[in-house]
């Protein structure tokens, strides 16, 4: 992903076991912590983010280089 800084509320897509998936970011990790079932490795230099997915409503926790913005609308709400 070019543009590594993701909001909360940014809608995402990544890719899981051969297919797409869609979401919402929902946290910005800055820490390490527990999340999705694991512990995640974030620093504020190299933040994580918990999505949750459309389909399943399950979370995940990527870095910013998993996952790509998904539509339009995050464009329109990043120029208001």
């Amino acid at each position: 992903m070019e543009e590594k800084e993701l909001r909360v509320g940014d809608e995402v897509e990544w890719n899981s076991h051969g297919s797409t998936v869609t979401g919402v970011v929902e946290e910005i990790l800055t820490a390490d912590t527990e999340a999705a079932g694991r512990t995640v490795r974030a620093s504020e230099d190299d933040p994580q983010y918990r999505v949750r997915s459309d389909n399943s409503g399950s979370d995940a926790v990527h870095k910013a280089g998993a996952l790509r913005r998904h539509s339009k609308r995050n464009a329109d709400r990043r120029n208001t």
